[in-house]
């Protein structure tokens, strides 16, 4: 079975270097199996750490791997694991490959090109973590025996300025991932506005531009995105811290993930503790100091305080650097200086001292020198990935707006759909008051007409009865005279018939005016009933709706394992300096703060803001040194120009006096 694992792990390796063989394994240095294997198998390819059998076509592959299998005690491979900052790998090596064919593997394997910041790193023996060195085999040094061997790929040298030496995107994503590593674990001091700030932009690296339909509430509560010390000191629930950095990743709108990152690591690498490797040391009189190798030269700290820097010496001033056992010895350019003399610890410590000077120091060379061909043309190609990514993010921006003007066009469109639809329903209604009201008019002037007539008839009738009336009244004026009857009789009929012929006027007169007004009112009415037919005739005709337009289309070679002395214990290495230029340019940076106004008044407003919600009495050693060179008015870059006053015999003195 294990004879299976180192196989298949063999063939998954191969297979992810070239894709297009049928099949690929690894052999002994002499390969038994060449004049077994199926016929069909018909190359044998020998390289520097392997043979391929290539086999060309998948019919061949289950009788290969069957006849392979029966020679897998030639395969003497050692399982390897690689972890990254984002992944995983394993491969299988030979007993024979050296640190630098696996370090190749792994940077060919994840696409890198700027290897001379990276190593890879291990436990040893003693559990320290150590780099391996890429001149000797694997199997020499003194790695954890497990099965895998585990080896951490990690950054070992920090570059002066992200912005300007980090070419390729992997590069910046893999430093973006570690020195997020380093704060969020407090290794690297951060204070609580910049945490927050910084936590903002590692959200717009993972999730791109805030949207409030995709980002519901919580959407940040299973991320790790502040240190822990940064969360006790503040009196805020887990949901109130995303409710600030959400605040914050909403204003990155519009920036890449890549442009993301490359801002994180702008404002981390202000960080006075960024990039700087700690060593325990003691100087003559055995006093306890820090000495912090970094990309710019050796610091001395105070064993109370890794945040600002005592003593400072730049590259440039050194010519020299070497140890025997454990005394250190630093050769100043400056023939006058006297030699700085420090002591580590252990052995080891000095070794690793000196394989971090001799890094940081070649880097620090070589940033001020010409670019090589190499480089200009990482740079040139990345310049060009970075403007045909600018393209293609201008390409989505323009596909977005047209697409946000369509749906735009659209909601407008159903929203004038609606508001006619709603037009439309409000001239039905008032189509069917007027008909109601049309229909009640119409009753009314039925009705008038009615009255009207009735009190035509009623005057008929009265005056019917007035004609009847004045006939008897004649007749009875006939009678009086042909009858003669008596005066007084006849004057009272008179008189009654005459008071009736009166009153019968009277009433006829008032039928008559009734009858008038009730003419009147019909022809109002009349008049009425036409107004609110063309009333009708307006609201019943067709308003012409606006056309609606059709929908758019939617479119290293010292040893450090052992504290024993082997050959011997003294080691040097010659600093060159010549042709640099501007060799002391760092002194004069400014933090990305004081560069940049949209950052120094975002960490102002989280200054604020946190303020509210601090608990003073949870302040670290840390937190009092940085609230002390704040209110001094120092920052990294002010101090390094501090520490580095006065020539180097100066400053040396000043080192003995510590």
């Amino acid at each position: 079975s294990q004879s299976v694992h180192y196989l298949k792990a063999a063939i998954v390796n191969i297979f992810a270097l070239l894709p297009d063989l049928s099949l690929c394994v690894y052999s002994a240095n002499t390969p038994p199996f060449q004049t077994h294997t199926h016929t069909h198998i018909h190359k044998l390819k020998k390289c520097s750490m392997l043979y391929l059998v290539l086999v060309p076509t998948c019919e061949d592959l289950s009788v290969a791997v069957g006849q392979l299998l029966n020679f897998s005690h030639v395969f003497p491979q050692v399982n390897v694991r690689v972890t990254t900052m984002d992944a995983e790998l394993e491969f299988a090596i030979q007993p024979s490959t050296t640190g630098k064919q696996l370090f190749d593997q792994v940077v060919k394997t994840i696409g890198l090109r700027e290897v001379w910041y990276f190593g890879l790193q291990y436990m040893d023996g003693k559990g320290y973590y150590t780099w391996l060195k890429l001149d000797k085999k694997v199997s020499s040094q003194d790695v954890k025996k497990e099965n895998p061997l585990q080896f951490k790929f990690r950054a070992k040298f920090f570059p002066e300025d992200v912005s300007e030496e980090l070419i390729q995107d992997i590069t910046q994503k893999l430093f973006f991932l570690q020195v997020k590593e380093g704060i969020l674990s407090d290794e690297v001091y951060c204070p609580p506005e910049t945490a927050v700030l910084l936590a903002s932009y590692s959200v717009q690296a993972k999730f791109a531009d805030y949207t409030k339909e995709v980002h519901r509430p919580g959407y940040l509560l299973s991320e790790r995105l502040l240190p822990h010390r940064v969360l006790e000191q503040h009196k805020l629930s887990r949901e109130q811290w995303e409710e600030r950095i959400q605040v914050w990743h909403e204003e990155h709108g519009g920036m890449l993930k890549e442009d993301a990152m490359l801002e994180y690591l702008k404002i981390a690498q202000d960080l006075e503790m960024y990039g700087v490797n700690y060593f325990d040391i003691k100087n003559k009189k055995g006093t306890e100091l820090w000495l912090g190798v970094d990309a710019l030269g050796l610091n001395i700290y105070e064993k109370d305080d890794k945040l600002t820097p005592k003593i400072g010496f730049p590259w440039s001033e050194i010519r020299n650097i070497s140890f025997n056992d454990k005394k250190f010895i630093i050769k100043p350019i400056d023939k006058k200086s006297p030699d700085f003399v420090f002591y580590a610890p252990r052995l080891r410590i000095n070794k690793r001292i000196l394989q971090l000077c001799m890094g940081n120091h070649e880097l620090y060379m070589r940033r001020r020198k010409p670019d090589t061909i190499e480089v200009q043309q990482m740079k040139a190609q990345a310049r060009e990935e970075k403007q045909q990514k600018q393209m293609e993010r201008a390409q989505l921006e323009n596909e977005k707006k047209k697409r946000e003007a369509i749906e735009k066009e659209k909601e407008q469109m159903e929203h004038e759909k609606k508001e006619l639809m709603m037009r439309l329903y409000q001239y039905e209604e008032q189509t069917k008051k007027a008909e109601k009201e049309l229909q009640e008019q119409l009753q009314r002037a039925m009705m008038l007409d009615q009255e009207r007539r009735r009190a035509e008839e009623e005057a008929i009738r009265l005056e019917s009865e007035r004609q009847a009336a004045l006939v008897a009244k004649e007749e009875l004026a006939r009678e009086a005279e042909n009858q003669k009857k008596s005066q007084e009789q006849l004057a009272a009929e008179l008189a009654e018939h005459t008071a009736k012929i009166a009153a019968l006027e009277e009433a006829k007169r008032r039928k008559e005016e009734e009858a008038s007004t009730w003419q009147l009112k019909a022809m109002e009415a009349q008049d009425d009933l036409i107004k609110t037919k063309e009333e009708l005739n307006t609201v019943m005709t067709p308003l012409p709706l606006p056309v609606l337009p059709p929908p758019p289309p939617m479119y290293d070679n010292m040893d450090d394992n052992s504290d024993s002395e082997e050959n011997t214990s003294t080691h040097s290495a010659d600093l060159q300096i010549e042709g640099i230029n501007d060799h002391r340019n760092e002194e004069d940076r400014l933090t990305e703060a004081e560069k940049n106004e949209r950052v120094q008044n975002q960490l102002k407003a989280l200054t604020s803001e946190l303020a509210q919600a601090r608990d003073e009495s949870k302040n670290t050693q840390n937190d009092l040194l940085h609230s002390e060179n704040i209110r001094a008015g120092r920052d990294k870059y002010k101090t390094l120009r501090q520490i580095r006053q006065g020539n180097t015999k100066q400053r040396i003195d000043e080192f003995e006096a510590l």
